[in-house]
This record gives structure tokens, sequence and C-alpha cells, in this order.
């Protein structure tokens, strides 16, 4: 028998072994393309690879890859600027400046530390950057790398697009950050006034919105088409069929007036289109592609027939799954590709380029998107368990009528911000979704601890969300590719990924005996592994109101917080729902204490 002492030391060294990395898949770099872009003069194609890393060029002529540069951090999204690549490196805070004839790194520019989604504004001399972990879009002079300004925007900015008279730019925020006991809890899109270089609109997508992603802008500049999963949270996930648990959409928004103007399903009646990623625009305007992640296909929209089609009841088409099917506005193309995610349409139209992240390969098609050739990146090794997992993860094949992939609910292995009535724990009582990070040294697992540990719950979430039954091999991996999650850096902590002095100030706060948060949430896990009564108990929940207290390792990446997610800050956990000090005994620290707690917090 292992005393409790024990127990805890092996959980501290496996959490040390894991922090510095076990070694699977150490010495196998799989290519991973997950952004490009077309040259301006549509000769060469760029490529970002996020787990090999690296940039590579591609001859759009011959279809070959010319050249290959090395980068930091994974490497999210590439734009051309003046004959040269910009590339966000995400983890390593920085955007690499590349030539594309010699392959060198010119220089980089240092910026937060989860760069992504990229956009050049060739007129005013600008490069936007989405930062990710911040909440911002930074604006910087691409030539000297120094920052003009930073604009607020929503929760994890993930991609933008300019319009053609660059006076406006449209950010997709990747997940909600209202509480999510708020009915209209959903992910925002925001619009920047680039000529006063701020927010001038946030516009709310339909209830149960999240991973909000690919954005393109009509030519004309008065048109967005934002890409979006639609969650039926309202509803218990007692079936899956015809989209009950989730659907996956485009929601069409009118610029100058800030307004939704429709959301339409990209699904039909028996088949999902899971996890709509990458959009890109003819240039002629006409039609829309978008690459579906979860199904790996592509999805080619006619934007002419559109306008017939709002004409009628707009507010029925987000819950009516054969509305372009049935007026012939939508075909679904498979691709030769595992995991669709980047695509881009060269200058003239003639070209259209997709990004396999699984497969390792692009996927060239022409103006009718009819595949014409794959490019290999480079040699693509088998899939160890842990790749097999991911794969898995995101993979729609595994679910009952393809409407959702694993990843659906848990980008990144995350969580997607919404609250779920599973059937784990009764109906009526939906919980905010949770983390998957560490959850195989956290058990028991869920809000109620319902499930014994990890693998117990992985099964169970192939089985009732996904209504499928997976090969005890397919568990296995996933569990491989969950037990390799490392915690990413803070955006809160200082440049070198050490915390600021408010944190170093609320460390010591977080291990007063007065207070009390260590002693629920100890280090290195920071959750004691047990269920705890901290005053928050929802009517439809056991009447002795424990829950499992979730591990603070990455906490600035999950709001909203508590099990119902009624908290969209970490501020307000430990003020306005700790009115009687059951969640620490916060009530008699001052403001600046609060601050310096909360900033300890967010540096974990």
């Amino acid at each position: 028998m292992k005393t409790p002492a024990l127990r805890r030391l092996l959980t501290r060294l496996a959490f040390v072994v894991l922090l510095i990395g076990d070694g699977a898949g150490a010495d196998t770099r799989y290519q991973s393309p997950v952004d490009l872009a077309f040259s301006p003069d549509g000769r060469w194609l760029a490529v970002a690879d996020a787990t090999a890393p690296g940039l590579h060029i591609i001859d759009s002529a011959s279809r070959e890859v010319v050249s290959r540069s090395g980068l930091n951090g994974r490497p999210d999204s590439v734009v051309w600027w003046n004959g040269l690549i910009h590339v966000s490196e995400t983890g390593a805070g920085s955007i690499a400046v590349v030539d594309p004839q010699s392959g060198e790194i010119i220089r980089r520019h240092l910026v937060g530390h989860h760069p992504r989604g990229l956009a050049i504004a060739a007129k005013r001399k600008w490069l936007l950057s989405c930062d990710w972990g911040r909440g911002c879009v930074e604006v910087i002079d691409p030539d000297q790398g120094s920052s003009i300004a930073i604009i607020p925007v929503g929760r994890q900015p993930t991609r933008i697009a300019l319009s053609p008279d660059e006076s406006t730019a449209v950010v997709t925020n990747l997940l909600p950050s209202s509480p999510a006991t708020e009915p209209s809890h959903a992910s925002d899109v925001t619009i920047i006034d680039l000529d006063q270089r701020s927010v001038r609109a946030t516009l709310r997508l339909p209830p149960g919105s999240a991973n909000t992603r690919g954005v393109a802008i009509a030519h004309g500049g008065r048109t967005a088409y934002v890409l979006h999963t639609l969650g039926r949270v309202h509803l218990p996930t007692t079936q899956i069929d015809r989209g009950w648990v989730n659907t996956n959409a485009l929601s069409i928004i009118d610029i100058p007036s800030a307004t939704l103007t429709a959301t339409l399903l990209l699904d039909q009646g028996s088949d999902g289109a899971a996890d709509p990623w990458g959009a890109a625009l003819t240039p002629d305007g006409t039609r829309l592609h978008i690459t579906l992640a979860g199904t790996h296909q592509l999805a080619v929209i006619d934007l002419h027939g559109l306008p017939g089609l709002l004409d009628g009841d707009r507010q029925s088409l987000a819950q009516d799954l054969s509305a372009l099917y049935q007026n012939h506005l939508i075909r679904r193309i498979d691709l030769p590709a595992k995991g669709p995610r980047g695509l881009a349409i060269a200058p003239d139209g003639s070209q259209l380029a997709v990004a396999g992240y699984f497969s390792g390969n692009i996927v060239m098609m022409d103006r009718q998107a009819a595949v014409v050739a794959t490019v290999s990146l480079g040699p693509q090794p088998g899939p160890d368990p842990v790749r097999q997992g991911e794969i898995a993860f995101h993979d729609a094949g595994l679910c009952y009528q393809r409407w959702l992939s694993c990843a659906t609910c848990h980008p990144g292995a995350r969580a997607d911000g919404l609250n779920w009535d599973l059937l784990n724990d009764g109906v009526g009582n939906p919980k905010n979704a949770r983390s998957m990070l560490l959850g195989h040294l956290t058990p028991p697992v869920m809000s109620l601890g319902v499930r014994a540990d990890q693998a117990t719950a992985i099964r169970a979430g192939f089985v009732h969300i996904q209504f499928t039954e997976p090969e005890p091999a397919t568990l296995a991996a996933v569990a491989a590719y969950l037990q390799s999650l490392q915690p990413a850096i803070s955006p809160h902590n200082e440049r070198d990924g050490g915390p600021g002095d408010a944190a170093r100030r609320g460390k010591a706060i977080f291990h007063r005996s007065s207070v009390g948060c260590a002693s629920c949430h100890p280090a290195p896990l920071f959750t004691d592994l047990k269920l705890h009564d901290v005053g928050t108990r929802s009517a439809s929940d056991p009447a002795d109101g424990r829950y499992d207290p979730p591990g603070l390792v990455e906490l600035w990446a999950t709001p909203p917080y508590l099990h119902d997610g009624r908290a969209a800050t970490v501020r307000e956990v430990i003020t306005v729902h700790n009115p009687d000090d059951d969640h620490g005994m916060t009530s008699h620290l001052s403001d600046a204490e609060i601050d310096d707690l909360v900033a300890y917090l967010l540096s974990l």
C-alpha cells in the first residue's frame, strides 16, 4: 500500500517529468502545415509548418518545395510584405522575417508570447498580429519591428482580415469571454476602426458559438464571413443525430452597421461538417472556400445565390440543416489530406492551395476546386501513439454522422468555455467544459468527480458524446496524446517566462495560512485531488455541494471559471463569487493584495 505521502511524492515527480518532457516522439519531426500564402505575383507559396517547425517555399508552377527555413515555437500564420515573409512563432513570442530567396531569417519582431493570425495593411505599412494570449491586436511597423499600437479585443484572437481600403479589420476571437451562465454566451467578433486604432464594435455570435476561426471580407468591404461551431448547449446531450449536440456554421456580418446578417449551417441533415477552420474568397468574390478540418473536406459556397436565400426568414437559417443544400449553394469535396486547416488562393485565381496538417502535404486545386496535385513537404514518419492520438482527437470520422470531434469541445485539448448538459451526472445540470491538461495526474475527473480517472472519461466521451464505441487502440492513443500535453507559458509572465513583481507578491499571499489557497491547491498540480464545498452549489447538483477543484496550471487559458462558468475572470472568483470566504479567505485582503493574488494565479 502506498501511503498518502508517498502518493503525493510520486505525483509531484510525475509532474516534474512531464514538465521536462518524457521523450515521447522527441526524435520525430512531423510535417504539419497550418497556414500558407501566395506571393503577390503568384510565383511562390509560403507554408508555415507548426511542428517541424519551419517555413517551406513551394514553386507554384512546378509545385516543388524549393527551400525550407527552421523557425522557433509553433509557426501559425504567414503573410508577404515587400518581398519578405512574416511568420508568427507562437509560444516563442516573435514574428520571424524570412528572405524567400535565401531562406535566411533577416530579423525577428518581439511581441507577446503567443502571436497567431497576421495581416498586412500595405497602404499604411502596418503588420497586424493577433496576440492570442493577451487578447489584443498589436500594430507593428513591419520594417522596423516597432510597436505602433495595442488594441484590446476578445478572448484568444485567432485570425484577422482587412477591408480592401484598409479602414477596417475584423478579428475572430476563438472562445467566449462572458460568464457561461449568460443566455447569450458565445464568441465575439471584433470590428476595429484602423483610422482610430480602436474597437468600433463587438458583435456577439449566436448563443453557443465557439471555435471562431476563419474570416474573409468581401471585396466591397461591407461583408465579413466568419466560421465557427454552434453548440446546442440548451439541450441535454442525449442524442447526436441531426445536430442535436453541435452544428458547424458560417455567419455573415454587415460591417458598416456591425450587425449579424444571418448564420447558415454547413452541415447536412445526416452528415456534419465538423470543425470549419480556414476561409478564402476567390478574386472575383463569387465563391467562398472553407476547410472542414474534422471531416477532411473543402466546402465551396456560391455567394451569387446567397441574396435570394437571405430574402426569406433569416432567423430560422441557424436551425436549418438543408438551406444551403436545397438551394444548391454548397458543395463539399473530399480532400487527399488529413486535417485541412489553412488555405490560400493565387492572386489571379488560377490555383487554390490547402494545408493538410496531419498528412504533411499541400493539396493544389484549380479554379473549379478540382485536385490537380499534392505536394509533400518532406518525409513524414509513421505516427507514434502520441501523433495517432492527436489525429483521433481531431477526427470527426470517429463520431456518429461526423458532427464533431473531441477537439470541438476541447480545442487544443483545453476547453471551449461553454456549459454542456452531459449524461455522466444526470440531466438538467450543465457544467462548464474543462481543460484536459494534466488530467491523467489529477483524478477523479469531471466537475463532480464522477469519472475515476482520465482513461475512463476518454471512453465515456466517445460513447456518450460522439455515440460511438472506439477501438481499444484508439483509446490508448488518445490517452497518450493527452498525457503528452505540456503547459503553455503564461502571457502574463515576463519575456523570460518568469513571473513579474506583482505575481511574486501574490505567491506569498497565496501561501498565507490566513488566506488558505494553498491548502486545497498545493503545488505543483495546484489541486489536492479531493472534492470540496466552496459555496457555489447549483440547485440541480448534489446537496453536499462538493466539486472537484481543478488544477490551477494554465489557469489564464481557461475562463470562465467555477463549475458552471459563472465567473468571467479570476478576480470575480475570489471576490464576487466568494461572499462567505468559502473559496479562500480573501475578504480581508486589500484591492492591491487582490490584484497581486490574481497576478500570481494568472502566471501559473
